[in-house]
Parts: structure tokens; C-alpha cells; sequence
């Protein structure tokens, strides 16, 4: 197996990293790079640039602004934007709803959702967890009834990421009550502005606003709106999930993290040295060093042999990924909030009056906490890893 690249691979790369380093703001990389909240605009900004040079859905049909790329392009162009601390383009958009449109919706669909979602003129947010319809997701309740040229829309959905920026709120709905759980869902496309629906905000444990509870009473979305056949969404659905994990290992950005944390304890007084002096501090950063670098090679032995066409079928070794993806990402934000110190505490809630009291340390640490507690939900979303074991001891050990 060939773990090496050619030529051509790095000049691609290459090529890749010129233009994320120089056509992306700066300030907007530097939040990323810092684990600051990304404004609305800080998002559209980059991802308009990135569809502009072909760089926002690569994995999307030729027709509708994709590229024609080898498995090892698609994994240098993840790497080379997390890396360079660019915001990914909406998975929301690029990764989940998009390639459903692209594959399952009608013609109508495709020329009126697919060029706007492309360039983020159309914000979509994701409704498909309800309470008590998380990880059991085909037990969800939220009904559509057909009433003439409308469904008639009612429920709730929760933990609906960014959905306070949303245009459209892309859904899973029951249609068929008396159906089989799975076979009664239908996929909706909803437009954010009906009225009857109430978006209200979910407080993390970070202090951010970045998920949301969702509520639709009587909403009225035209019939024209479903994609695909009637209940048959969970077959899109799943579909649309087999996209989410894209990435999902984030090694690159973990690079780039764990980089920044070797710069800052090196940088950072901790009594009469600095952070870096501490051996049981490099020990544990080595460590997690190292467990990146397994994680890599395990990625490029997976696009390897995508390469060579030896891989016909989902890989469950991209469980492997998400496992040691998210428990990585989750050490770099500790060794960031070990660096900062008591500089990571928040500042005091005064600052939520209006008196906007200034950092007592470097402004780099007034992030490190809200990043800590922010990372805690990477092992649950995209499948947590409880359930990514599981796969891996149906598939490995025949459990």
C-alpha cells in the first residue's frame, strides 16, 4: 500500500494551502485558529470566497459546482483547510442537505436550492432531533398532513445547531402515523419565515448560543416542498448521515491546535520557568502527538486503498476515526486550558451588565475554557462513540 504522494498530489496540496493562507481574511482565521464564535458573516464571507475558486462543494455532481477529485485530493483538501484554520464550508449545507437535493430532488429543486446553498445565500439548519427522538431518531413526532397543496406541520425539534441564523430548516418528518417508524417519515424543506414557527434559544455550558429548540405550530409548507418519494425519508436520511462524518476526525485542525499549544506553553510564565519546563506537561502532549499521527496514518492507509480501488464498500475503520478523532480533539482543548491556567476562569459575570471589564491575562486564554466545555459534545454528535464501538465489534470481532 502506497502511503506516499506523488507529484502531482503535492502540488495540489500545495496549491491548496497558497490560496486558504492568503484568500481567507485573516482575522477569520485567526477566531478559528483561537476557538472563538464565528459571526454569521464570518462564515458567509469565507465560503463565498471558497465557491468562488470551486473550493466550496467539491463533493457535489460536476453540474452543480463539484469537482471531479481522487480520494486522496478530497482528503488534502480537508486537511489543507483545517489546517489552515479556514472555516469549513456548512456542513449543513454542503455535507447534508445539498448532496440530497442533488441526488433525490426534482429537477425544480435542484435549480432553485442547489446554486444558493452552494454560496450560502440560503443559511439551512438541520431538524431532526426531537426529546426523546435523539439517538432513537425514527421515533420523532413532529406530523406533516397533507391539506390540499399543503402538508400542515406541527412538533418540535431540538438541539438545532446555528439555527438562529437558518433561511430553511431542512426536516424529517412522520406522515404515516400507522406506518412502521422508518417507513412513515417524509423529508421536508421548510422555510424558516412561515409563520407559526418559534426559534428559542439553548444556553450551552460554554455561555454560547450555538443550539436551539425549534417549534412548529400549524406551519403550512407547500407539498412541492418534499423531496423524493412520500415516506420514504429515512432512506434519505440515512443517506444524508453517511455525509455528516466528512472530516469529522478533524486531524488537520488538531495539528494546528496542538501546534499553537506548544508555541503558547513555550511562550507562557508558570512560576519560575514557563509552562513548557514542566516535563508532565510534554509528556501528555507528546502523547496526544502521537496518537494524531496513528490517527493520520490510519486515515491515508483508508484513502490509500480508495486509491487503488480496493475499497468497495463503507469502511468501518472510519469508526476508528471518529473515536480517536473526537478523544484527541478533546485533549488538545485540555492541554489549552493546562497553558492558560487560572487565566482560563471566566471573567466575572459583571462583564453580562455592560462594564465589559478588560482580560487579566493574554487575550488568547479568555477562550480556552468555553473551547474545553464546547469539545465535551464532539464524542456524541456525528454517532458517539458508544455506538461507533459497537460498529467496530459487529464488523471486527463478529460481536
Amino acid at each position: 500500500m502506497e502511503l506516499r504522494f506523488t507529484a502531482d498530489e503535492l502540488a495540489f496540496r500545495d496549491e491548496l494551502r497558497a490560496f486558504f493562507r492568503s484568500a481567507i481574511p485573516a482575522e477569520i482565521r485567526r477566531k478559528v485558529s483561537e476557538g472563538r464564535t464565528l459571526a454569521r458573516e464570518d462564515y458567509v464571507t469565507s465560503q463565498r470566497i471558497l465557491h468562488a475558486r470551486g473550493l466550496a462543494v467539491p463533493n457535489w455532481p460536476l453540474a452543480w459546482g463539484g469537482q471531479d477529485w481522487s480520494p486522496v485530493q478530497r482528503y488534502l483538501y480537508v486537511e489543507e483547510l483545517q489546517a489552515a484554520a479556514v472555516p469549513q464550508p456548512l456542513g449543513f449545507n454542503v455535507n447534508m442537505v445539498g448532496p440530497v437535493i442533488a441526488t433525490f430532488g426534482s429537477e425544480a429543486h435542484k435549480a432553485r436550492f442547489l446554486p444558493a446553498t452552494a454560496n450560502l445565500d440560503i443559511w439551512w439548519a438541520q431538524g431532526f432531533s426531537e426529546p426523546g427522538a435523539g439517538s432513537d431518531l425514527a421515533s420523532l413526532k413532529t406530523s406533516a398532513v397533507r391539506d390540499g397543496d399543503d402538508f400542515i406541520v406541527n412538533g418540535q425539534k431540538t438541539w438545532t445547531t446555528l439555527g438562529q441564523y437558518a433561511d430553511w430548516i431542512f426536516c424529517l418528518v412522520r406522515t404515516d402515523p400507522a406506518a412502521k417508524k422508518q417507513a412513515g417519515i417524509s423529508f421536508l424543506l421548510v422555510d424558516m419565515r412561515s409563520p407559526g414557527i418559534t426559534v428559542r434559544p439553548i444556553t450551552t455550558i460554554d455561555g454560547g448560543q450555538e443550539v436551539n429548540e425549534v417549534f412548529f405550530d400549524e406551519v403550512r409548507v407547500p407539498a412541492e416542498n418534499l423531496v423524493g418519494e412520500l415516506n420514504r425519508g429515512w432512506d434519505y436520511a440515512k443517506f444524508l448521515l453517511s455525509n455528516e462524518r466528512i472530516g469529522i476526525a478533524r486531524i488537520g485542525m488538531t495539528k494546528e491546535r496542538l501546534a499553537r499549544v506548544k508555541r503558547l506553553a513555550q511562550e507562557t510564565p508558570a512560576g519560575v520557568g514557563m509552562v513548557w519546563d514542566d516535563p508532565d506537561f510534554r509528556r501528555r502532549l507528546a502523547w496526544s502527538e502521537i496518537e494524531l499521527k496513528a490517527l493520520e496514518i490510519t486515515q491515508m492507509r483508508m484513502v490509500a486503498a480508495q486509491r487503488s480501488q480496493s475499497a468497495d464498500r463503507p469502511d468501518p475503520s472510519s469508526s476508528i476515526l471518529k473515536i480517536k478523532g473526537s478523544e484527541v480533539q478533546q485533549q488538545a482543548t485540555q492541554l489549552l486550558v493546562d497553558v492558560a491556567g487560572p487565566y482560563a476562569l471566566p471573567r466575572p459575570a459583571a462583564e453580562e451588565e455592560g462594564l465589559n471589564l478588560p482580560s487579566v491575562g493574554p487575550e488568547w486564554a479568555d477562550a480556552a475554557a468555553p473551547l474545553f466545555f464546547n469539545y465535551r459534545k464532539v464524542s456524541i454528535y456525528g454517532g458517539s462513540n458508544e455506538i461507533q464501538r459497537n460498529i467496530i465489534a459487529k464488523a471486527f470481532l463478529g460481536l
